[in-house]
């Protein structure tokens, strides 16, 4: 494995910053996914009393985006074989930036719904073509640490949103209040998802196509310059081996080319799949989609939870730079593992904080002792995500496939995330209903499954070239 490692080494001062940048590029795909996925985290009290929703039908559109996201990922790894990486990423930025307005401008449930799904599938898209460039760009040695950026740009699109509803819900005197230039805050917080929507699509204009791809499509004089450009070393020999692994050129990748022995699907598709549903069976979403209204629960005011969110979204990025440092150096799967670990305790901890609580519903408060142990448990467990499950398993999703089915593998390994994550946020309202302790209870069991699952089922793959896997 150090053999086929040393041609990147060879390179990688003068095509490292050339890589890294496209691989930004790519990543901001992360950032809408990031975006969107929590922007609604300030709206959700002010559209529950706009519409007068109940809890089961909050649930609903507040996850409604994530069945578009599942369909999106599905059809994205197919098309992008058929039409390329980058074209998927500009179509995702067009419909993104669409549904941002749609969302804004929405007069009740249904039309929000409907364009919540939409921008839903823009980002399953993304979010199948960015690990899958990523990974077909970068240098083995970097690789690690170059597809982490995809979880780094997802956190931080976290981040800047629930910092943009914070200020317009400050200036506002709530997401339910009129903001100082015209119209509701929650409403400016949806439509201003339009804004990176349209800094990914410029950048998606200038980025080279993956030379997977290219080879893929046999354009080989243009794969050749793009490994040039971006990876170095021997370019001959990866071409070779490139081509190589693509034995069979351009024919189609169908769902059938997925089917093994294992409960239909090769095993390694399972393994994709378990690590994407594992990921989201821990609750990780029910901090940022939730968190605003979880902490008024616990006693906190509106503006004061809205900021504790915020600095929630904070430790998630600064744990995943510590991932970035960390994960091509002791690997992936030590990652997990600790992670998961990690989880158990933390979530375990919360469980029984809420399991002391009186009343339900707004009415919630925690003790003097239970409320500040459960917002520590809480962040720690941000931070046992994020140095791991977080970017190790969009690293993992991006690589552990062969060169053949890598788009279509990774678009069922994410279909089956987003549908997990869809379970989780659609049952948290009425899990919290029944109390905080059950589902924080199924969240650590599902920490302690994922645990066991690392040990027995995931291989590492620091290092490996991806014609190796």
């Amino acid at each position: 494995m150090a053999t086929t490692a040393r041609p990147d080494t060879a390179g990688s001062s003068s095509h490292t910053g050339a890589v890294l940048l496209v691989t930004i590029a790519a990543a901001l795909g992360g950032f809408l996914f990031g975006y969107d996925t929590a922007i609604i985290n300030g709206t959700v009290d002010a559209i529950e009393a706009e519409f007068g929703m109940s809890s089961a039908l909050l649930g609903f559109v507040v996850s409604s985006a994530l069945l578009g996201c599942a369909v999106g990922a599905w059809f994205a790894g197919p098309i992008a074989d058929r039409v390329g990486r980058v074209r998927v990423m500009l179509t995702a930025a067009v419909i993104f930036g669409v549904s941002a307005v749609g969302s804004a401008l929405a007069v009740g449930p249904i039309s929000l719904t409907l364009w919540r799904i939409a921008g839903g599938l823009a980002i399953g898209a993304a979010s199948v073509i960015a690990p899958a460039y990523i990974a077909e760009m970068a240098p083995a040695h970097l690789r690690g640490r170059l597809g982490s950026l995809q979880q780094l740009a997802i956190v931080t699109g976290i981040f800047v949103s629930l910092l943009v509803d914070y200020v317009l819900a400050n200036s506002a005197g709530g997401a339910s209040g009129d903001v100082p230039w015209g119209g509701t805050a929650w409403r400016w917080m949806f439509a201003s998802a339009a804004v990176p929507a349209v800094v990914y699509g410029v950048l998606a204009l200038r980025i080279p196509e993956s030379p997977r791809y290219l080879v893929k499509k046999q354009h080989f004089a243009q794969a050749r310059e793009v490994l040039r450009r971006f990876v170095g070393g021997d370019v001959e020999l990866r071409l070779r081996e490139i081509r190589r692994s693509l034995a069979g050129g351009d024919q189609a990748v169908h769902l059938s080319d997925l089917r093994g022995p294992r409960f239909g699907l090769l095993p390694i598709v399972w393994v994709g799949i378990l690590l994407s549903v594992f990921q989201q069976f821990v609750g990780i979403n029910v901090i940022f989609y939730y968190s605003t209204t979880l902490w008024q629960a616990v006693g906190f005011s509106e503006d004061d939870a809205m900021l504790t969110s915020v600095i929630t979204s904070v430790t998630n990025i600064l744990t995943t730079l510590v991932a970035i440092a960390l994960i091509d150096k002791i690997g992936r799967r030590p990652l997990l593992i600790i992670g998961a670990a990690g989880m158990v305790v933390t979530l375990g901890t919360m469980a029984i904080c809420f399991s002391t609580a009186t009343g339900s519903g707004d009415d919630l408060s925690l003790g003097s002792v239970a409320g500040p142990i459960a917002l520590v448990a809480a962040n720690l467990y941000v931070v046992a995500f994020g140095m791991s499950w977080g970017p190790a398993v969009w690293v993992l999703l991006g690589e552990m496939f062969n060169n053949k089915i890598r788009a279509t593998a990774l678009a069922v390994a994410a279909a089956a995330q987003w549908i997990a994550n869809w379970l989780i946020s659609t049952s948290f309202p009425a899990l919290a209903d029944v109390g905080l302790f059950l589902a924080y209870g199924i969240y650590t069991a599902f920490a302690a499954l994922a645990l066991l699952f690392v040990l027995r089922s995931v291989r590492e793959t620091k290092g490996r070239e991806l014609e190796d896997m």
